[in-house]
């Protein structure tokens, strides 16, 4: 597949563009990759979608930890090469299981899950495979992580399925990683 929107030179930016990549760049992020090289051609967009993304990924009222599996499962969902690359050894880092992360590349229910990863697992599969999540599943992620919670963890499958279709439907290229790519 050839990346069809692939990096633009800093200098070839314009100038609506340069300010955007800089906020990045100067961000926790501390460059312009991923989904951030096809969304520069939107500025005003790419603007909001990294604020939204950076408090989404870095201050989620679930914790890193469970974020990052949210974004496994969803970059999962869509064959997100891109977030897949980038957020599998992040998860790893943050405790999340070899075994877990093999079983959501090969579309399997990991075994062995800590009860708060198998109510967001279960949670993030409801809602991006049903578009809905029951009202069991609804109750456990309220009780365990409150209103605050649930709604970040609704806004994080919805931000990363907004950066994999951007990615998927740019054809972005993976970056080298230490996690094998998915199936």
């Amino acid at each position: 597949m050839t990346d069809r929107l692939p990096s633009i030179a800093f200098e070839q930016l314009s100038a609506a563009q340069q300010v955007a990549a800089q906020a990045v760049i100067d961000g926790p992020r501390g460059a312009l990759y991923g989904p951030f090289v096809p969304l520069i051609r939107s500025p005003e967009l790419m603007a909001a979608a990294q604020r939204m993304g950076e408090y989404l990924r870095y201050r989620s009222a679930i914790g890193t930890r469970l974020t990052e599996l949210a974004i496994l499962v969803t970059a999962r969902q869509w064959s997100q090469q891109v977030e897949w690359a980038i957020h599998a050894p992040i998860a790893r880092d943050y405790g999340i299981a070899d075994a877990v992360i093999a079983a959501i590349a090969a579309r399997q229910r990991p075994a062995g899950l800590l009860e708060d990863e198998a109510l967001v697992y279960e949670f993030c599969v409801q809602l991006q495979q049903r578009q809905r999540v029951d009202d069991a599943t609804y109750a456990a992620a309220l009780a365990a992580f409150g209103e605050h919670g649930v709604v970040d963890l609704m806004g994080i499958n919805g931000y990363y399925t907004f950066l994999a279709m951007v990615m998927n439907a740019a054809q972005t290229a993976a970056p080298a990683s230490s996690a094998p790519p998915l199936p």
